[in-house]
């Protein structure tokens, strides 16, 4: 069986952009109703100069733009890929933390390497009238330019359908 549209669908939440210490990065919404489970995948590139800390923010909202936000504290754990150039033989290294709304790719370890961060929240974390969720990843400073961005990686969808029929997320 395939994957895409049966198991998981691939979303943006923050298209990948040149600098993410330009300024704040603000996630795109995804409507939980459909899916079970949000992986979020963070990915970044060497910083040019610098050691800023990436910090991500994981949001609940009530609507799919506007409405009531905020920091929904359910991040325990979280596994990071990281090397100089990453070339598929790292292993995912895991950190737990207490449930918080943030996790920080600290920039003195971080900021030469490239790294994939990866979690997952379950829909059920979500407070009474919240449906959707985000990450942010806050402006890291003026240390130098760090590229990166985020994927949504929704699974244990309600609706299976081929990948053209799938729903749009944040309906």
């Amino acid at each position: 069986m395939r994957g895409l549209g049966f198991k998981f669908d691939i979303g943006s939440g923050i298209p990948t952009v040149a600098d993410l210490a330009a300024g704040a990065n603000t996630g795109h919404r995804i409507h939980m109703r459909n899916y079970d489970t949000l992986g979020v995948l963070v990915h970044k590139g060497v910083a040019s100069a610098g050691t800023d800390n990436v910090v991500v923010t994981l949001q609940e909202h009530t609507a799919a733009t506007a409405g009531t936000s905020q920091n929904l504290a359910a991040i325990t754990d979280y596994y990071v890929k990281s090397e100089a150039a990453l070339d598929g033989d790292e292993a995912w290294v895991e950190t737990t933390q207490t449930a918080g709304a943030t996790l920080t790719l600290t920039g003195s370890t971080y900021a030469t390497l490239q790294a994939l961060v990866f979690f997952e929240i379950e829909a059920g974390s979500l407070s009474a009238g919240y449906e959707w969720l985000s990450v942010n990843i806050a402006d890291p400073g003026t240390g130098g330019t760090i590229p990166g961005g985020v994927l949504y990686i929704p699974s244990g969808l309600k609706i299976q359908r081929r990948p053209d029929l799938l729903a749009q997320p944040n309906l």
